[in-house]
Formats: C-alpha cells, structure tokens, sequence
C-alpha cells in the first residue's frame, strides 16, 4: 500500500524532471521494461495502439516531445494515491490539465503510465 507521503514527493519529483527538460532524469523513475499509454503517441505517429513499451521506445518519443516544446513547463495540482499507483494532476505550458497515472512496483519504479488529456 503506498501513503500520501510517497505520492506527494513522486509527484513533486516529476514535475521537477519534466520541468528541467533532463530526458534522464525523467527517465530514471521508470524501470527498463515500463509500458507507456497516451493518445498522444497514437497521434504523432509513434504507434497506432496509444502504448509504447521500454524506455528505448519512449526516450524516442519524449525526446520528441521536449523539442517540440521548449516552453514545457508543469504545474503540480494534486497528488492522489491508490493502493500500488500515483496519480498526478497537473497543468501544462498551455494551460491544460493532464492526469499521468503511475503504477510502481514494490522498489517504487514505475511499470506502467498513462496520460490523460481533458
């Protein structure tokens, strides 16, 4: 069972990462194998499904994505915990809010993440 604690500083973790724009270190939450959902990879073309799967496939198309948009910048909302998963509300440089729901596993490295738009 994860505590509020723990979803609160990977959550402020993240944010941080994506903001330093240090492909790296946002990396370094995640294991090697972690699968990865978003609409967004279905729409730029990465893979039909929506879901990429390691971090070779989604370094490509994060990689991308920062360069894409230099002005990237998250603003943290809200961290809510569930029994093996965090889930991060949080605003984009455009304004948006996104959900990003983490699943870790007993090290606390992610497994598997999903992005939500609104």
């Amino acid at each position: 069972m994860l505590d509020p604690t723990f979803a609160s500083d990977l959550a402020r973790e993240w944010i941080a990462a994506w903001n330093s724009h240090d492909l790296e270190r946002i990396l370094a939450h995640y294991t090697d194998d972690f699968a990865m959902s978003s609409p967004l990879i279905a729409q730029r073309g990465f893979d039909a499904s929506g879901t990429l799967r390691g971090k070779d496939a989604v370094r490509t198309y994060w990689a991308a994505g920062l360069a894409k948009a230099p002005d990237l910048h998250f603003t943290l909302e809200d961290a809510l915990v569930g029994p093996d998963s965090v889930a991060i509300l949080y605003r984009n440089q455009a304004g948006g809010r996104v959900v990003e729901v983490l699943v870790v596993d007993g090290a606390h490295r992610v497994i598997r993440g999903m992005a939500h738009y609104a």
